[in-house]
């Protein structure tokens, strides 16, 4: 847990040499701190969200040139006196100013530390502090954007709602057990009913959002399959738009899996080239064929190529009925038409296949590209939904969403305003995990330090 009566520091922008370095300071001493070592205007003196240009001393030593950034509280990022630092991007010049900063007073602060003051302060809630780590995290423009609308409070909003509606039915029930010997009823049973089953409904598809928001955070595990030589490694090279992987007319080239990562449309997909399905000739490339079909149970979508030119329907259907796995999209790629006239382009099994390619003349590439970003989101991502990304989030909404299965059981079965209560703040209580509403020191410790430092 954060001591928050001292000031703390740390830098806050990427360690190694560059162009600049931040350092930033939070806490009560933190402008008498800094004005210690600063010759330029009297800190103590100037406004919030002022900038000041001037000298870093140790004594009559000048370690750098500076510009200081005030924020004064509560009209900061931690709601705590605050002072950024921008310094030239030496690493012996950055080191060396903390270093004096420590020895004037402040401590080196924790992972996370600034971002668990803010929370602490009332800054921001729980949630929304995880989506700072997720922001920063951001890989891809969904995955910002997802991370955004946590951060501007779009899930707390909607859970502060549930909330505090339950909260009111609970206060009734409880006012219930304080007149238990009149066999009053404060709280209608059927407004009860109603209002857990909209909760419920509310709950189990922000439960069912996490599986669509885990894929835009990680990415989608995407697996290129198919038969040995049917093009699985040029399609890889084709849609990367580089020759990643190694090809050859040879079959079974691909004895491991070549892994890359490919953005479309903002979201990232891990695409995965991997040994070509057949039986092997020999020990190593039985490992491959292993590891492919281990890599097809873990994945979200299989992209199965085959050779348009070579394989009979018999054993596409054979290939297919083996390969599809339950709760994993199958998109399926006739690949090689650059070598069919277009009779026989026509001709082929049109159930059978969702994309015509030629990966080597790289025909029909861009329209697979579409097919593949939605065969994995199918049109769910609008922009204004929100998502769960986070696996601690889906656990304390899982656990709600049985608490309030049991407070509808309970209704049913007409049970006693004591046992009502108890699992409806249960659900209360798991909610309140969430936005932080209820905590432990163990449960900051565990999110705060996975937090890069001076974040």
């Amino acid at each position: 847990m954060s001591q928050t009566d001292q000031t703390i520091v740390a830098l806050a922008t990427p360690s190694g040499s560059g162009a600049l370095g931040i350092i930033r300071l939070s806490g009560p001493d933190t402008i008498t701190i800094v004005q210690s070592v600063f010759k330029g205007k009297d800190l103590t003196k100037q406004g919030s969200h002022t900038i000041h240009f001037g000298n870093i001393v140790d004594g009559d030593l000048i370690l750098d040139e500076v510009l200081v950034s005030l924020f004064i509280a509560p009209r900061s990022y931690t709601r705590e006196n605050v002072v950024e630092i921008s310094c030239h991007g030496s690493a012996y010049i950055i080191e060396s100013i903390i270093k004096l900063l420590i020895k004037k007073g402040a401590r080196a602060a924790k992972p996370g530390e600034f971002t668990l003051r803010a929370f602490l302060n009332g800054q921001m809630d729980l949630s929304q502090a995880e989506a700072v780590a997720d922001l920063i995290a951001s890989n891809s423009k969904a995955s910002q954007q997802v991370a955004l609308q946590q951060l501007r409070g779009g899930f707390s909003t909607q859970l502060q709602a549930l909330r505090g509606q339950l909260v009111t039915f609970a206060s009734l029930v409880e006012l219930e057990l304080d007149f238990s010997e009149e066999d009053v009823e404060f709280a209608n049973r059927d407004q009860l009913k109603k209002l857990t089953h909209d909760i419920t409904r509310i709950i189990g598809s922000l439960i069912q959002s996490f599986e669509l928001g885990n894929a835009i955070k990680m990415g989608v595990n995407t697996v290129i399959a198919g038969r040995p030589n049917a093009g699985k490694s040029t399609l890889l090279n084709a849609l990367l738009n580089e020759e990643r992987a190694i090809v050859s007319h040879l079959p079974g080239t691909t004895r491991d899996t070549i892994e890359e990562v490919l953005n479309i449309h903002g979201i990232n997909f891990r695409l995965i080239d991997t040994a070509g399905i057949r039986e092997a000739t020999d020990a190593i490339e039985q490992i491959g064929v292993q590891r492919t079909m281990e890599k097809i149970s873990q994945s979200a979508l299989l992209i199965y190529v085959y050779d348009a030119e070579q394989i009979t329907l018999a054993q596409l259907e054979q290939d297919l009925d083996s390969l599809q796995k339950p709760g994993i999209a199958v998109l399926t790629v006739a690949n090689k038409i650059d070598l069919l006239s277009s009779e026989q382009i026509a001709a082929l099994p049109h159930t059978q296949q969702d994309a015509v390619i030629s990966a080597k003349e790289k025909f029909h590439i861009d329209d697979l590209k579409n097919k593949i970003y939605h065969a994995a989101i199918k049109e769910k991502l609008t922009g204004n939904e929100t998502l769960i990304t986070n696996v601690r989030h889906l656990e304390a909404l899982q656990k709600t969403e049985g608490s309030l299965l049991r407070v509808l059981n309970g209704i049913d079965g007409s049970i006693t305003s004591d046992f009502l209560a108890t699992d409806i703040k249960q659900a209360l209580h798991y909610l309140g995990e969430i936005t932080g509403a209820v905590t432990t020191d163990d449960l900051l410790e565990n999110i705060f330090s996975k937090f890069c430092i001076g974040k």
